[in-house]
């Protein structure tokens, strides 16, 4: 697109087409330089998919099915990714305190390290970005998405 077509004096339609493929490019990319930085930091067997259902796990832990719920799949699906990664080391199930049928999925250690080491390199992702915009307007930019994104759902769309 030209300055003219994203501009200040850009169309009110123009800009809104503009949003979704820029918005959308910024995600892919940051979820890629998040992916790179878990890799670097030693946790070279996770994947993206990993880190949305270590999102949810975190703080409290979730049963297989709210698991399947905030990823967007079949609770067979996200019982499939819960073995995996009970193999992997990075969750274990436990009783779960409010349903005597269910399991709780919580992070072990090396779940919460692998937690740790994507808040590292998502905020390594993002500090570029201040350079660019500068301080002012990158918290300008959080509260603006703050607003549009309420929830803070961490979900991928698959």
């Amino acid at each position: 697109m030209t300055e003219a077509e994203t501009g200040p004096e850009a169309a009110p339609e123009t800009v809104a087409l503009s949003l979704p493929p820029l918005l959308l490019s910024l995600a892919a990319d940051l979820v890629r330089a998040i992916d790179d930085g878990v890799r670097e930091r030693g946790f070279d067997d996770v994947r993206p998919a990993h880190g949305f259902a270590f999102a949810r796990l975190a703080p409290d832990g979730a049963s297989v099915g709210e698991l399947a719920e905030h990823l967007g799949v079949t609770k067979q699906a996200a019982s499939q990714l819960v073995e995996e990664l009970v193999r992997k080391g990075y969750v274990e199930r436990r009783p779960h305190p409010g349903d005597a049928r269910a399991r709780l999925v919580v992070l072990t250690e090396r779940g919460w390290a692998c937690t740790r080491a994507a808040d590292r390199a998502a905020a390594e992702a993002v500090r570029p970005w201040a350079a660019v915009l500068g301080e002012e307007r990158l918290r300008g930019l959080r509260d603006d998405l703050a607003r549009l994104a309420p929830s803070g759902r961490l979900r991928p769309i698959w």
